[in-house]
């Protein structure tokens, strides 16, 4: 999957891996982190020291010396794999979602390599991106993106072990907390990261996203959405 051009107002699903395959995240903290990054990186303004300066707030809070939050790209979900990520974006600014995706890479190359005395960047060259051009598509690439990663992560069988037993493992999946499923699945509101936009009016009841989703990753309809 390759960058394709987008303007302002466009949707695009994107991806960026790990190098060589390597874990981008190791522990709880940094999957922490990377939460925490999607929020602050999600700015015009930028505190280099922002983890010294919000250690000692509530968790996702912003200083009040920070000037008005000025979003770069809207965050529509979000995946987090241990080897990877997937975001679904809104390019709200021109050059908006290649500044974000930089200073999102950047903070957690920064943090893997102070924490684990590494060198160079944790990622495989830039991230990929393709522009979502159709409602239909945009729902397929958000039950993609936020149940079928999610259940390959799914204990004792992965993908496979999850599609044998949707319910059970779907009860398992809304509550993983480094994916945006549960904001539409019902279980989280209120978020301060991600902005339903589109797709909430898409998603609008969670049975139906669910039901929606049991159909795609049962019928193996998620294939339409892979872009890897």
């Amino acid at each position: 999957m390759r960058v394709e051009p987008y303007t302002v107002g466009s949707y695009v699903h994107v991806i960026k891996r790990g190098a060589r395959g390597v874990f981008i995240v190791n522990d709880e903290d940094d999957k922490w982190r990377f939460i925490q990054s999607l929020l602050y990186m999600n700015d015009e303004f930028f505190d280099h020291n922002w983890e010294r300066v919000t250690k000692e707030l509530g968790f996702l809070q912003r200083p009040d010396t920070w000037p008005e939050q000025k979003h770069l790209v809207k965050i529509l979900c979000f995946t987090l794999m241990p080897n990877h990520f997937h975001l679904i974006l809104k390019e709200i600014k021109k050059g908006g979602v290649s500044e974000f995706m930089q200073k999102l890479g950047q903070s957690m190359t920064n943090h893997f390599n102070q924490k684990y005395k590494q060198r160079g960047s944790i990622f495989q060259g830039s991230y990929k991106a393709k522009n979502i051009g159709r409602d239909e598509h945009l729902r397929y690439a958000a039950a993609y993106i936020m149940v079928k990663n999610v259940f390959e992560l799914y204990p004792n069988g992965g993908l496979r072990c999850a599609t044998k037993d949707f319910d059970k493992a779907w009860e398992w999946a809304i509550k993983y907390s480094f994916s945006s499923l549960g904001d539409y699945a019902g279980v989280r509101e209120n978020s301060v990261i991600i902005e339903k936009e589109i797709l909430g009016e898409i998603c609008t009841k969670p049975l139906q996203f669910k039901k929606f989703a049991r159909d795609v990753i049962l019928g193996g309809k998620w294939l339409q959405a892979e872009l890897e």
